[in-house]
């Protein structure tokens, strides 16, 4: 089975035996985070093949080769980065995250979740690595499920209450999976923080099931985002972040504590969504 993620502008790559054998037609041409870290002018299926390329050369990304704990940071406020310091901190006890080779993962090991959500996109199918799963439970993590590698965070969430843990943040990109996992908070008692990632294309139905349903959202490249958030919180102009609950503010908070160089805090209408910042096109 090859492993298969979305990524820069949502096209479809799939990689098969450490090579990258597909390359999909990204539905966005233009992003600025990727002009920013990358100095990529226009996603095309070259420029994403060569990120994905580099991602399996740099980080060992669906090989055996995996590199599963890092500190470093790609963005200030990524979901990774912020589930980080919210461990680092004691703010969160635990966190059910999606890594290749592995599946779902629960996991309280600040570095392990940085190490592999740091450069992680939509990653939609993968399947069992050992070396891979076994170096996430040397370090702390369990895999939901070894023999298979399924990604899914609501048995994520539930593993995660069967072994203790209440507080817990979890990352999810569709609708039916936040309301899902509200459930499960609802059942188990928990207080869980659900972050929406991977959304560039969802309905506005969808996208505001997911504001309803979501403490903290990256936007993407979604119009219905941005057109229907009513955060409380917005990190960003370009690809916002929004925290959109009162748990969901907290939990930024605690990331900001850990950024070393200057923040500017201010108060003001939400969104902030500059025209010229956006990617191109929004969908």
């Amino acid at each position: 089975m090859p492993h298969i993620m979305e990524m820069m502008g949502k096209a479809r790559v799939v990689v098969k035996d450490g090579k990258v054998i597909e390359v999909g037609i990204p539905e966005v041409e233009w992003c600025p985070l990727f002009v920013k870290l990358r100095g990529v002018e226009k996603m095309t299926p070259d420029e994403i093949r060569k990120n994905m390329e580099a991602r399996i050369s740099e980080l060992g990304m669906f090989t055996e080769n995996r590199r599963l704990e890092f500190e470093t940071t790609v963005v200030a406020f990524g979901a990774s980065e912020i589930m980080m310091s919210g461990l680092t901190s004691g703010f969160l006890e635990t966190t059910v995250t999606v890594c290749d080779g592995a599946g779902t993962v629960i996991s309280g090991n600040p570095a392990l979740v940085q190490g592999i959500g740091g450069r992680m996109s939509g990653l939609i199918e993968t399947e069992p690595i050992d070396a891979v799963i076994r170096g996430i439970e040397e370090r702390g993590g369990t895999v939901l499920d070894p023999s298979t590698a399924t990604i899914d965070p609501a048995g994520g969430v539930r593993k995660a209450a069967e072994l203790g843990y209440k507080k817990i943040a979890v990352t999810i990109a569709d609708a039916k999976t936040a309301k899902n996992v509200r459930k499960i908070e609802s059942e188990s008692g928990l207080d869980l923080f659900v972050i929406a990632v991977h959304v560039t294309g969802i309905s506005r139905e969808e996208a505001q099931e997911l504001l309803d349903n979501s403490d903290i959202v990256i936007s993407c490249a979604s119009k219905y985002i941005r057109e229907l958030a009513k955060p409380l919180v917005q990190v960003a102009a370009a690809i916002p972040l929004f925290a959109l609950t009162k748990k969901g503010k907290e939990l930024v908070i605690e990331r900001a504590k850990d950024i070393e160089s200057p923040i500017l805090i201010n108060t003001m209408p939400l969104p902030v969504i500059p025209e010229h910042k956006q990617p191109r096109e929004l969908i």
